[in-house]
């Protein structure tokens, strides 16, 4: 992966302003950069989140049958296929007049996404959050990854990697294979659950449901044994948005957008998601190809908002399933009142969350209509149709228009991360005021500025997670364009410092 040295801009120049470069952002998925303004104080005056790369999903599904789309959009990730897949598919049963879908396709989809959810939410968590959890975000970096979590937990990393193992297999059981499977389509769903699988899946639900308490407990005890850090890392007000079900229970399939803003007051609530033009708008900035989704009632400086497991949380009313209904209700109370507005607390969250799943999915496995009933529904053609849906990261959108001759002619995307964009932009800033000295460039420091942005589990490109380390070179450029200290984290994780850059920066 090739790294360069920014120098800094004729701006930062002119103002008088140092620059730090994070470049690459490592353990997330896709590419991405931060770059930290300072003063001669060492003050951070700018912090942004860059995302350097472009896809053009949107234009290439132009011109392709209506028919394709289900299949072609999860190819945008590798880690949440099923929520692309199903979104589309939401989408395209409108287009089809198949609104509602049969009750076992629903079930069926259902099963599928809540095993999307369980598998998601335990990669995150186990694999790409719990070294800095569990080790301490400044611990030794040859530690600090899953193979150090191994090491030093091993039960907790085989909980990890069996719970989501158990979620795989729910999806290849409904959608026919564990990555970039093909059962929903317009219209409903192309195959039953079969006896022997829901057997197997039925055979250790019980035991997913104990391990996933567990590791709620995990996340729930990391706040306790050090609340000043989980209370203040990266915390900041913010509205909040997702869905809910129309009785206002949380629904991670489909329901109604609610808004609550940075006090929890409902700004917005019952919202047809086919209209979800008429509240959300985006704008644009030049230094970053995601946009920046904003509450068009409140407008752009006032409206961005929140989405994923912090925002569902407060959001809802109610979780419908026992077992996570009592955390959630023990994690509102460490709220004391208030909303939790720490960035850290999407690992609870989100624990709470991959409870509900297991839930969910033990409930429909005892359900019959998974093994038999019409699958497909249809009714009068439209050209239009927009499916929302509960992603793993937040709030997923997708909005097509199709001609008569089935042909889509608009595809509109804004994925989960888009709608956290400015949130993550919020936090990055936050610990970068708090933990950044502008002097001497450590790894733990910049692994402080990552985990703000992990925790919202990102996905930069949605294609497929970054796992392993990336290479890292960082700069601090004096405002007359003098290098004043630059360190590399190669791909081992190893420091070093080079002062005589090879791209020409005076040493």
């Amino acid at each position: 992966m090739n790294t360069s040295l920014e120098t800094a801009s004729p701006a930062a120049v002119t103002q008088g302003l140092r620059r730090v470069a994070i470049d690459p952002v490592s353990r997330v998925e896709g590419h991405g950069k931060v770059t930290i303004l300072l003063d001669a104080n060492n003050h951070v005056q700018q912090v942004r989140l860059h995302i350097v790369e472009f896809r053009g999903f949107e234009k290439f599904i132009e011109g392709r049958p209506y028919w394709e789309v289900p299949v072609m959009v999860q190819r945008l990730c590798g880690i949440c296929p099923v929520s692309h897949h199903l979104a589309a598919s939401k989408a395209m049963d409108l287009i089809v007049g198949a609104s509602p879908v049969t009750a076992s396709a629903d079930k069926i989809r259902r099963l599928m996404h809540y095993g999307q959810m369980l598998q998601s939410h335990a990669l995150h968590f186990f694999h790409l959050s719990s070294p800095d959890l569990l080790f301490g975000f400044d611990s030794d970096v040859n530690r600090r990854n899953i193979v150090g979590v191994v090491q030093a937990h091993p039960e907790i990393a085989t909980k990890g990697v069996m719970l989501r193992k158990f979620g795989q297999e729910v999806i290849r059981v409904t959608a026919g294979k564990r990555v970039h499977g093909t059962g929903s389509v317009p219209g409903g769903m192309n195959k039953h659950v079969s006896a022997e699988d829901r057997a197997l899946l039925q055979r250790d639900v019980a035991q997913m449901t104990v391990w996933a308490l567990e590791a709620v407990n995990i996340a729930k005890q990391l706040h306790a044994q050090n609340p000043a850090l989980y209370n203040s890392f990266g915390s900041f007000r913010s509205n909040m948005l997702s869905l809910v079900r129309a009785d206002g229970a949380m629904d991670l399939y489909d329901g109604v957008l609610r808004a609550r803003d940075d006090k929890g007051q409902i700004i917005v609530d019952g919202a047809n998601d086919q209209n979800y033009l008429d509240l959300i708008e985006e704008s644009v900035k030049p230094w970053t190809y995601m946009k920046f989704p904003f509450l068009k009632s409140l407008g752009p400086d006032l409206g961005w908002y929140r989405v994923g497991p912090l925002a569902r949380m407060q959001n809802c009313d109610f979780i419908p399933s026992p077992l996570a209904e009592a955390e959630r209700r023990e994690f509102i109370a460490w709220g004391q009142g208030e909303p939790i507005q720490a960035t850290l607390a999407y690992h609870w969250a989100r624990m709470i969350e991959m409870l509900h799943s297991i839930e969910v999915i033990k409930e429909l496995l005892d359900d019959p209509a998974i093994l038999s009933g019409d699958l497909m529904a249809s009714g009068p053609r439209r050209r239009s149709g927009v499916g929302v849906i509960e992603a793993p990261r937040g709030t997923l959108i997708h909005h097509y228009e199709v001609g008569d001759d089935d042909l889509v002619t608009m595809c509109n995307l804004i994925v989960s991360t888009t709608h956290n964009n400015q949130a993550m932009n919020e936090a990055v800033r936050s610990v970068a005021r708090e933990y950044l000295d502008g002097n001497e460039l450590t790894e733990g420091l910049l692994n402080h500025i990552e985990v703000a942005i992990r925790a919202y589990d990102p996905c930069l490109s949605c294609a497929t997670h970054a796992l392993g380390q990336m290479p890292l070179d960082v700069a601090l450029v004096g405002a007359d364009g003098t290098l004043i200290d630059r360190v590399i984290k190669s791909q081992s994780g190893q420091l070093q410092r080079d002062l005589a850059s090879a791209i020409g920066l005076p040493a």
